[in-house]
């Protein structure tokens, strides 16, 4: 009887294996042939939940969820999705409780020293920044980060942002100091502080596409969290209700076949 049970289960698990590359291999032939998005920003949301709903610790969903990340930049460059923008850590976190935000520095710490030895990031020359208010980070992450940045300033051909002690709010509120000090020491004219000014102080200034095109959301909650806040003016917004560490490449495929089916007029 025993036996029979493995059996009928291992036939199931191939049948649902096949059956998602089946599935997998449709949604390709819709999308690859239209428009793909330039930047995508997503949303990490949801390992707390993903680790609580199966009795794990809270620093085990991150662990997933930074296992997840890894996937999930392959799958954009294999799409051709030239800058991806991660919400990873936002200023609002640090309310958390002290061993919890310690334990997201540490695995922060161990995935950008992963990072910054891929091949994956020389094969496909990617310009990697660490994005916020980095000086409220562990001066051994800051490092990192910086570390990081040197080492791949010179490739162009995919930008990856991780937005770590970052606020959309905070982000803006940093850019209207620098221009306040712009205009003091009289390198920048008040009157001609318009909305392509305030870009070249945004975090983002230097992208080949500081807007995101496609914003993603995970864990089923429907709003920004202060994420872009700028930048998204005009993005696509799609919440989907997967944790980040259950997130599939089919979802992101039928994410991006969502954006396909929308027309976007940008006000016009």
């Amino acid at each position: 009887m025993e036996v029979a049970r493995s059996a009928a289960h291992s036939f199931v698990q191939a049948f649902k294996r096949f059956a998602y590359r089946l599935y997998e291999g449709y949604l390709w032939t819709q999308i690859r042939r239209g428009p793909i998005p330039e930047h995508i920003g997503v949303v990490l949301d949801g390992n707390r939940r993903w680790a609580r709903q199966r009795g794990l610790p809270a620093w085990l969903g991150h662990e997933a969820g930074v296992r997840k990340v890894e996937e999930f930049l392959q799958w954009c460059w294999q799409l051709g999705v030239r800058v991806v923008t991660l919400y990873a850590f936002s200023t609002e976190n640090f309310g958390r409780s002290r061993t919890e935000v310690e334990t997201i520095m540490r695995l922060a710490e161990q995935e950008l020293a992963q990072l910054s030895k891929n091949p994956l990031l020389r094969k496909h020359r990617v310009r990697v920044r660490v994005i916020g208010r980095l000086k409220l980070l562990p001066e051994g992450l800051q490092n990192l980060a910086r570390q990081i940045e040197e080492g791949t300033r010179l490739f162009d051909d995919y930008y990856l942002n991780i937005a770590l002690a970052y606020g959309g709010r905070a982000e803006i509120a940093d850019a209207v100091r620098k221009i306040a000090l712009a205009v003091r020491s009289g390198e920048l004219d008040p009157s001609s502080i318009d909305e392509s000014i305030i870009e070249r102080f945004l975090y983002t200034a230097d992208l080949p596409k500081s807007d995101p095109d496609l914003i993603i959301r995970t864990s089923g909650e429907e709003r920004l969290s202060n994420f872009l806040l700028w930048q998204a003016a005009y993005s696509e917004l799609l919440f989907l209700d997967v944790y980040w560490p259950d997130f599939r490449k089919i979802d992101l495929w039928r994410a991006i076949r969502t954006y396909q089916s929308r027309i976007r007029r940008f006000g016009r």
